[in-house]
């Protein structure tokens, strides 16, 4: 099993100086502590003062070496939320689609329980304008898209809630389109409630490995299974593109409410002085 080795960069905000280093501290004091990895390294950057901004004026950096596999560097990423991750080696590596399968499942339902805390992260501009996008592909089409652009076969289900079923299935075929993949097949099934529809949408979608990983952390999925291929190839590019959209997606989650209490702030003293 290859082993990983990054460095993760995390970034804490505040408005207190001394209880945000008190923050890095204890940061760095877990990830030294961290178990099934290999921290080779700590550092806690001074904390600094951005003198333009009222309020989360100071900043601080903790630079962290890691090396591990592949389920401990994900975890890690989802626990932290680094601002940006660097992968070292290797500079390729290959995957078994049942293993990332498993990982799918963990990053599912570690999103699934921040979502449901602060709420969803899939949002997209308006999509009436947008034509419908095709569903269905040969089978010589899905195997060139696997062979030749690198895409996973998988099938995908998440909970769907709107107006009505075939609103839905207009809806997500082209949010899925803007995400980056094909759709091969699409269902929903469900019933209405109280003037709603609340059901499953079912898909089987082609996609790269970095748009599957975000599509897992965008919908956290009742279920995923990867049909084709046997072992995935990901790149150091690709992993580290992977990692930083992790820690992003988590970090404008647990941050919503500190950023709803700065736009009350600002919107109170817009009122107070107009």
């Amino acid at each position: 099993m290859a082993e990983i080795e990054v460095i993760f960069y995390i970034e804490a905000l505040g408005n207190d100086k001394k209880v945000l280093e008190r923050a890095l501290e204890e940061t760095a004091r877990s990830l030294k502590n961290e178990k099934g990895v290999k921290i080779k390294y700590v550092n806690v950057e001074d904390v600094l003062e951005n003198e333009d901004e009222e309020l989360l004026k100071y900043s601080g950096v903790i630079e962290a070496g890691i090396s591990g596999d592949l389920e401990n560097v994900i975890r890690l990423a989802l626990k932290y939320s680094p601002a940006i991750v660097e992968v070292l080696r290797p500079g390729k590596m290959e995957i078994e689609s049942k293993r990332l399968m498993k990982i799918l499942g963990e990053v599912s339902l570690f999103m699934g329980k921040l979502m449901k805390e602060f709420g969803g992260l899939a949002v997209y501009p308006k999509l009436d304008d947008l034509p419908e996008p095709r569903i269905g592909y040969s089978r010589e089409e899905i195997e060139d898209f696997i062979v030749e652009d690198r895409n996973i076969l998988c099938r995908f289900v998440i909970e769907v809630f709107g107006e009505n079923e075939e609103g839905i299935k207009t809806t997500m075929a082209k949010a899925l389109t803007i995400e980056g993949c094909r759709i091969n097949k699409l269902a929903v099934q469900g019933q209405e409630e109280e003037g709603k529809f609340k059901g499953l949408l079912a898909a089987e979608l082609l996609s790269p490995f970095e748009t599957l990983v975000q599509l897992t952390a965008k919908y956290a999925p009742v279920a995923i299974s990867i049909l084709e291929p046997e072992i995935i190839d990901v790149t150091a590019n690709e992993l580290q593109n992977t990692l930083t959209d992790l820690g992003s997606f988590v970090n404008e989650l647990v941050t919503r409410p500190i950023k709803r209490r700065i736009m009350e702030k600002k919107n109170t003293e817009f009122k107070l002085n107009p």
